[in-house]
């Protein structure tokens, strides 16, 4: 093991847990606009209230995302020198863009949030989360954009007196095909993942204040009224329960279709990720898609492999009988492109990350569409197997989002920049296996007390329930209540 390979696992460990927040911060920002319209159109209390709770665990997030995303950029100067002098001039634009416009967005208008309630006017506060959540996803694309250039290089020269990418043309890295492919792919599922994280609080908060007489085994019930603090309570979570599994339902079919474009602009850009994605090794005409196989990469094939046939030509080309490139053909062809070397990234990575993405993706998307039937007509399920669905779907879609930048990212090996910078080319060659080792070990140190607070703080609140932030009221209808809107408990 060389300070190669330990840089690699420090930027894979950091920014695994940094997209830990990521995904949350996209929806929930959403999410807790769309609640907060909710009561500003309708005047309901329980919308205000729903809106301070999960506009609190919001910003728990929110923090904690901040913090990891700094360390980001620290890493390309420390470990990934070579990177960053090739990459700068390009990279510098678009992530310029993000820091001073959509970043400062953001942060500002998330700060009057926080503070403007009771100060601001009810339409202008409003408007302050609606910019946050505008800045969180226009943050998105911007970083997302610069990823793209990664694996489909556009609008750039390469100066043959330094060796540097010189940007030609801001649009095109911009407007890059696979920018905004992977935006609404991304996007999508981090959608999914911040529905099922509304659904799964609210599952949660609806099985523990079930009465105590209820039948945990079959059956449904009718919502409770809001003649008790328990019962206004429970309908607060069943009106979150069902915003949740619908943002999730809309956004899992989201993410199928883009998810389809990404195998077409894989096939055409990356075509040796999508090789390694299906440990197809060979090129054909009709290909088949791989449902499960159990490959030998010294000999290079498959010893076990169960598919169904002309699925993953249709999936790359849109055609049942066209030509999907294999990894053998491919090897050959970047050798006398790019020299000699070895251009196939991990298969069983690849191959197994692929299946538990789509698998584990689309169970919180199935629950979400269960649950919307269970709960139609203000019932709720009184089976104990849903609430735990639910609750289970979150880290489920936590781990299809980590596993989809896994593909990503080790998809493109070996190379940081598809076809013009190699990993190995890339590290800073003035730094030592101990000096990473030691940042990898300090950095995984802190990491794991972080995420221990984070864990502490969002479990406290959750257990405390929307009381701790915003009072209990027995008049629904807030526009007509004397009492001023409540500011944040802390």
């Amino acid at each position: 093991m060389d300070a190669l390979d330990l840089a690699r696992w420090q930027f894979g460990i950091t920014t695994i847990y940094h997209f830990l927040f990521v995904p949350l911060t996209i929806g929930l920002s959403v999410i807790v606009a769309s609640l907060q319209t909710a009561w500003h159109r309708t005047g309901k209390y329980r919308y205000l209230r729903a809106t301070k709770f999960f506009g609190k665990l919001f910003l728990i997030n929110f923090a904690m995302g901040v913090v990891t995303g700094i360390v980001q950029e620290f890493q390309f100067g420390m470990n990934w020198s070579e990177y960053s002098r090739f990459v700068g001039d390009v990279f510098g634009a678009p992530l310029a863009m993000e820091a001073l416009l959509a970043f400062f967005l953001e942060s500002t208008f998330i700060g009057l949030w926080i503070f403007g309630w009771d100060r601001l006017p009810r339409r202008a506060h409003l408007a302050c989360i609606w910019a946050a959540a505008v800045g969180t996803n226009l943050s998105a694309y911007f970083i997302l954009a610069a990823n793209a250039w990664m694996r489909h290089p556009v609008g750039f020269a390469r100066d043959e007196e330094t060796g540097r990418a010189q940007l030609t043309d801001i649009w095109a890295v911009l407007g890059n095909t696979q920018a905004w492919s992977t935006y609404l792919h991304v996007v999508s599922a981090a959608f999914i993942t911040a529905g099922m994280f509304v659904a799964a609080v609210s599952a949660y908060k609806l099985w523990t204040s079930r009465p105590s007489g209820a039948v945990a085994t079959g059956g449904e019930d009718a919502a409770p009224g809001a003649e008790t603090p328990v019962g206004r309570e429970r309908e607060l979570f069943r009106t979150t329960l069902r915003t949740g599994m619908v943002v999730t339902l809309i956004a899992g079919v989201l993410a199928v279709y883009s998810g389809d474009h990404q195998a077409k602009l894989a096939a055409a850009y990356e075509p040796m990720k999508l090789a390694a994605a299906e440990a197809h090794w060979e090129t054909e005409e009709g290909a088949s898609f791989s449902t499960f196989a159990v490959g030998d990469t010294d000999e290079r094939l498959n010893v076990v492999d169960v598919n169904v046939p002309h699925v993953l030509s249709f999936l790359a080309t849109g055609k049942i009988d066209g030509t999907v490139e294999g990894m053998n053909d491919l090897q050959e062809q970047y050798e006398q492109t790019y020299g000699e070397g070895n251009y196939v990234p991990n298969v069983f990575i690849l191959y197994w990350s692929f299946r538990l993405m789509i698998g584990l993706g689309l169970f919180g998307v199935a629950v979400s569409a269960l649950g919307l039937w269970l709960t139609r007509r203000r019932r709720l399920p009184r089976t104990r197997w849903f609430y735990y669905a639910a609750v289970l779907a979150l880290p489920a879609a936590l781990a299809a989002n980590i596993l989809g930048w896994i593909l990503t990212e080790m998809g493109r090996q070996p190379w940081t920049v598809h076809g013009e910078l190699l990993t190995a080319a890339s590290v800073s060659p003035g730094v030592g296996l101990g000096t990473v080792a030691f940042s990898l070990a300090a950095f995984t140190g802190i990491y794991a007390v972080l995420a221990v607070v984070e864990a502490g703080l969002l479990w406290r609140y959750i257990k405390a329930g929307p009381s701790h932030v915003v009072p209990d009221r027995d008049d629904e209808d807030e526009q007509t209540a004397e009492a001023p809107v409540p500011a944040f408990v802390y």
